[in-house]
């Protein structure tokens, strides 16, 4: 069970909102919204079932000659609190991603309890496939390997939360997305469904709720519905996502606790 709160932020959470720049059409009309910052940290705490399971730290940076226009995003979860003393987990995830967040490789070590397994996604542009490999690191042995299709641009489950920051979708508004985990690809719809405020420990927020459609079959089998709060402003931060599940999982929360930006910096609070 609690394996599953990893995995959805790994693969699915904060991920997210799908994106890629160069499949089907936006439904409706989107405006562009500021850019990115060349380097971020952002900080989160995990809550599932009201209870406190640990901590998630989104990182992105530049990554060699700012001319290649590469970067790199890294995703780093461990348990904590009770939740550790169930199921401890610790796990690394990283995304290499050029020009319009378009995957170019990734990279999943989870050690988790007893476990130790390593995932690799390679997006082959020029084969228009990407190649999944899943290893158990304990056995020295392959889990399971497959390939998809992939247009000439498609986004992982964290490069497509970056990309859709970089955009902008007001209430009412949808588009369509595609992204591929490696074993398969799909177009999903997101929509921006209202503006909210929303109250965490970091502070309040005037936000914008959005939905993405990636479970049901879409992507992942698992019934479920994720919602994304960014703010509604030009930073567009990722302050709030919830993932709910039916009985026994529930809900899982993802909280912004800080932001941290190239500067060294750690800004404060809400808007």
């Amino acid at each position: 069970m609690v394996r599953i709160l990893a995995a959805w932020f790994v693969w699915a959470c904060l991920i997210l909102a799908l994106a890629s720049s160069s499949f089907p059409q936006s439904l409706t009309a989107v405006t562009a919204a500021a850019p990115l910052p060349s380097r971020e940290t952002l900080s989160y705490e995990v809550e599932w079932r009201l209870i406190y399971a640990g901590n998630a730290r989104l990182t992105l940076d530049s990554k060699g000659p700012a001319a290649n226009n590469q970067l790199e995003a890294k995703v780093h979860l461990e348990s904590a609190g009770l939740v550790s003393k169930l199921y401890r987990l610790d796990d690394d995830y990283d995304v290499e991603m050029r020009d319009q967040f378009c995957a170019d490789s990734t990279d999943f070590n989870a050690a988790e309890r007893t476990r130790h397994r390593e995932t690799k996604v390679e997006y082959d542009r020029a084969r228009g496939k990407a190649s999944y490999v899943e290893r158990d690191l304990l056995k020295n042995s392959v889990i399971k390997t497959a390939e998809t299709d992939i247009p000439a641009c498609v986004s992982d489950i964290i490069g497509a939360l970056y990309k859709l920051r970089t955009i902008r979708l007001d209430p009412g508004q949808s588009t369509q997305f595609v992204l591929s985990d490696g074993k398969k690809t799909a177009s999903s719809r997101v929509e921006a469904q209202a503006r909210e405020e929303i109250k965490i420990k970091a502070g309040s927020y005037q936000t914008i709720r959005y939905e993405a459609s990636i479970f049901n079959g879409v992507l992942y089998a698992r019934k479920a519905q994720l919602l994304i709060w960014l703010t509604d402003d030009a930073r567009k931060l990722p302050v709030q996502i919830r993932a709910r599940m039916s009985f026994p999982i529930g809900a899982i929360t993802l909280e912004l606790e800080k932001e941290e930006h190239s500067s060294g910096g750690v800004l404060a609070g809400g808007r």
